[in-house]
């Protein structure tokens, strides 16, 4: 019978009604169940869209809309917010971001370390030189000008973006491994202010990679005070996540008192089984700091492996001054024994993902070179016998063939963890994925299941099959929560006046498809889902709609 219901609720969905006494440029949500991002208890209600603003929420059958969307049985929510995105360049080939709309995401929040402005000429030449399957012209210089290229383009969802820390630095010093002089360090904070002026949400890092890993903690505080005048966040991917997880808790924190700012902490995991322990210290440590009145917060993606690239295998020191001259110290023979030497010893100086995974948990999953694709699905230890060397070894000659880091998945979490994480009450999700479809130019290299599944596997996996949370606490987190730690003006909940970023879904068949086997699926569950109150997906099908927006910081304090 709940099949039966269910089917109805889909083929009534299918047909929207046109109300001519209705306001105009309108459109009417009924009859769903609505959880409006406050995380307290959903009601049956109808929303009304007027142009790009929710114009009125109310008790079934008082508002009219010129068309009208049933939504009976399924729940209605704010637009989620992707607080770890990757979408920068799978934006550029296809602005539909047809992956995360349909698990309901309307804003891709990018600038993990790496943000797309600003570019200097020599870093505009290295970047359009190591451009794997998406290629494209930089036709701007700053990060607003990137964001603002990127709408007029088109595209569904909204943008935003924090500056990177890497990205600043590299337009000052290069990947040189030096702390700056005082002229250079104001360069790099005048890089900040321009971008905060241009609505940045802060700055983000990400310490575990070259060049970011030279940058030493006074470097990082500089930076975050420009950031801090603006109101806005300093946000990480710590120095560790491993085995100097616990400390590099405290470097943040560290960060947050000196600067004043509110800090947030990308994808917090213990990585690493040896470290999966340390997690109930790195919760009170950040409970901790949230009693004293320090605000930080955390982003987490629902998956026990991550993805990065071999980089993240081999020591910073062999990485300093870019990709070429990375792979040109791998070629000589007296570096390379080093280098496998270091990769085999364990340490807390660098994040040797690696050690963490092991060969057998390192799935190879993007190459830049087209002779090389067809090792794409493997795992490290399986190339390795096939080439017949170390695991060490072969990732050092897959960096030296493809010219580029080649991305991996590392298997390295906890599920118990995962579980644990998702129930802190400022845990927000982030997929640390782009946006894609399986088609086109995606089809040229696989990815992490993330990349389609991050949001859905939430609310399907954790939320209505383990109960880990609540439905509503949930959306909570999805949305408001977000919205709240980044100061977005009428964003993040079902409010009057605010922006219409609205999604619909069903609560009973959400999930997420996508596997490390078969990554390139869609999620299903999504019936419709509005951004800035036009409809870009119905039924569960794209519209063709592209009316994304740049959401930008609060500005000056």
């Amino acid at each position: 019978m709940k099949k039966i219901l269910l089917a109805i609720v889909a083929l009534v969905a299918l047909f929207s009604c046109k109300n001519p006494n209705a306001p105009s440029n309108s459109v009417l949500i009924k009859n769903g169940t609505i959880y409006d991002g406050s995380g307290g208890a959903p009601f049956v209600g109808d929303i009304l869209i007027q142009g790009d603003t929710i114009a009125a929420i109310e008790k079934p059958n008082i508002l009219r809309g010129q068309t009208e969307v049933e939504a009976n049985g399924l729940a209605v929510a704010p637009g989620f917010i992707n607080m770890l995105s990757w979408a920068t360049e799978s934006l550029i080939a296809d602005g539909r971001s047809l992956g995360d709309i349909k698990q309901g995401v309307t804003l891709e929040v990018m600038g993990e370390g790496g943000s797309m402005g600003p570019v200097s000429d020599s870093l505009r030449r290295e970047a359009e030189a190591d451009m794997g399957d998406i290629k494209y012209k930089i036709e701007w210089t700053t990060l607003g000008g990137y964001l603002d290229w990127l709408v007029r383009r088109g595209v569904s969802c909204n943008v935003a973006s924090f500056v990177g820390a890497t990205t600043v630095r590299q337009n000052v010093l290069g990947s040189r491994n030096v702390a700056p002089n005082a002229v250079e360090l104001e360069k790099m904070k005048s890089l900040v202010r321009q971008a905060m002026d241009e609505g940045a949400l802060g700055v983000g890092s990400s310490l575990i990679y070259a060049p970011a890993f030279y940058a030493k903690t006074d470097e990082l505080v500089e930076l975050s005070k420009v950031a801090s005048e603006y109101g806005g966040t300093y946000i990480t991917h710590m120095r560790s996540e491993g085995n100097r997880f616990l400390e590099a808790i405290d470097e943040t924190i560290d960060i947050a008192k000196r600067a004043n700012i509110h800090v947030e902490i990308y994808h917090l995991k213990a990585a690493g089984k040896q470290n999966w322990a340390k997690l109930d210290k790195a919760i009170a440590k950040i409970d901790s700091a949230r009693r004293a009145g320090i605000n930080i917060t955390t982003d987490m993606y629902t998956y026990i492996a991550g993805a990065t690239g071999l980089d993240a295998a081999m020591p910073p020191s062999v990485q300093e001054g870019g990709t070429k001259a990375w792979i040109e110290r791998l070629k000589n023979p007296t570096i390379r024994q080093q280098v496998l030497k270091d990769m085999r010893t364990p340490t807390d100086k660098w994040e040797n993902l690696l050690m963490g995974s092991g060969a057998k948990g390192a799935l190879l999953l993007g190459f830049k070179q087209d002779s090389l694709k067809y090792l794409t699905g493997k795992t490290l230890e399986e190339v390795a016998k096939m080439y017949g060397k170390s695991a060490e070894e072969t990732a050092m000659d897959l960096v030296i063939k493809d010219g580029s880091r080649v991305e991996v998945a590392y298997f390295l979490m906890s599920e118990d963890n995962v579980r644990r994480q998702i129930a802190l009450p400022y845990m927000s999700f982030g997929s640390d994925a782009s946006s894609q479809a399986p088609e086109g130019v995606f089809l040229k290299s696989s990815t992490h299941p993330r990349a389609y599944g991050n949001f859905a596997r939430l609310l399907g996996k954790y939320v209505r099959d383990e109960k880990v949370i609540s439905l509503a606490e949930a959306v909570r987190k999805l949305a408001a929560l977000p919205a709240d730690n980044l100061h977005l003006a009428k964003r993040g909940t079902l409010r009057v006046g605010n922006f219409a970023d609205v999604v619909v879904f069903d609560p009973l068949s959400i999930r997420d498809n996508a596997t490390f086997d078969k990554p390139q699926q869609f999620a299903s569950g999504m019936m419709h889902v509005f951004v800035n109150g036009q409809q870009v997906l119905k039924n569960g099908e794209h519209t063709g709609v592209k009316s994304g927006r740049v959401v930008r910081g609060r500005g000056k304090k």
